[in-house]
């Protein structure tokens, strides 16, 4: 279920295009180095975060080299 639950958010988070820019004012940080910091942190779950981004990334690496593959 948990596995279910992480592919689906996993795939709205690919979908969803460049990351919005913060609100706050003052804020310089993007949303990836922020979700980087947060994934390094001793957060409990906090690991979890790194590794939904690893598989961001390795989704969307594969999306862009089925893209780039010529007919």
């Amino acid at each position: 279920m948990n596995r279910l639950l992480l592919t689906a958010l996993l795939s709205l988070a690919a979908c969803g295009g460049q990351a919005q820019k913060s609100s706050a004012a003052g804020d310089s940080l993007s949303e990836r180095q922020r979700d980087s910091m947060l994934a390094k942190s001793r957060i409990p779950g906090a690991s979890g975060v790194g590794k939904a981004m690893r598989v961001a990334d390795s989704t969307s690496a594969g999306i862009r080299a089925a893209d780039s593959v010529s007919p």
